[in-house]
């Protein structure tokens, strides 16, 4: 599975990122995958390469490049429940400093450059993200209504902006959540809220998970939910996007 390390071009500068695809010499759907807020990591790096298995470019940026390159801050391998406040402490002023501005400036770049990589077919793209990143990814397909065919999103604040942000998807949409995250009744307002703006979308909590269930470096990882996350982000792919 060939995978690059690049370096995407931005109105502030440069963010490094992280590319895996499959190894056919021929061009393939894009997909830009947003990390969860410990940024760019040996599990990030995996699922990318799990998802280019299926047939696409998958690129996965560092968000928060101007603060350095990933891994910004240093990382444990794995990050459990009594590692995770110190952790982060040093994350949040890196989160909070990435306002929607810079969100939809550093989007631009990420799909201007995603779309213009030599292995990338012509056509939509997916976006798809992980906590924070599934709020990213939603702003984003937002924004690029006639770029984006396909937002995914995994216990991400997908939420955040309120109803009207989601008036401005096209897209199809999945949104995975957490049990922890999210109740019934709160999933209710959110489903409704998608009614609304006429979202083709699924919009479910996987049971008996917790915030970060995707991701195997957490002590919130589900194994169960994790193969859930694959079935319905690769059937929502698989129905987007022209996969040659």
């Amino acid at each position: 599975m060939p995978t690059k390390t690049l370096q995407i071009p931005t109105t502030d500068g440069r963010a490094d990122a992280f590319a895996a695809f499959p190894d056919h010499g021929e061009r393939h759907p894009g997909v830009l995958m947003y990390a969860d807020g410990f940024g760019i990591r040996r599990v990030l790096r995996e699922m990318a390469r799990e998802l280019a298995g299926h047939g696409y470019y998958v690129l996965v940026p560092n968000i928060f490049y101007r603060h350095g390159p990933a891994p910004v801050i240093e990382l444990p391998e794995h990050i459990g429940e009594d590692v995770r406040p110190a952790v982060f402490a040093q994350l949040m002023p890196l989160i909070e400093a990435h306002t929607t501005e810079r969100v939809l400036r550093d989007a631009d770049a990420y799909l201007r450059f995603l779309t213009t990589q030599p292995e990338v077919s012509a056509g939509p793209v997916a976006v798809t993200g992980y906590c924070i990143g599934g709020l990213l990814a939603t702003r984003t397909a937002a924004a690029h209504p006639s770029q984006v065919a396909a937002v995914a999103a995994f216990h991400g604040p997908v939420g955040a902006d309120g109803p009207d942000s989601l008036a401005e998807i096209t897209a199809q949409v999945h949104f995975g959540h957490a049990e922890s995250d999210l109740t019934p009744d709160a999933l209710g307002e959110l489903n409704r809220a998608l009614d609304a703006a006429k979202v083709d979308y699924t919009s479910e909590i996987y049971p008996g998970t917790i915030h970060g269930f995707t991701m195997s470096d957490t002590d919130a990882f589900n194994p169960a939910a994790l193969r859930r996350h694959w079935d319905r982000l690769l059937s929502l792919l698989d129905r987007t996007l022209s996969n040659s």
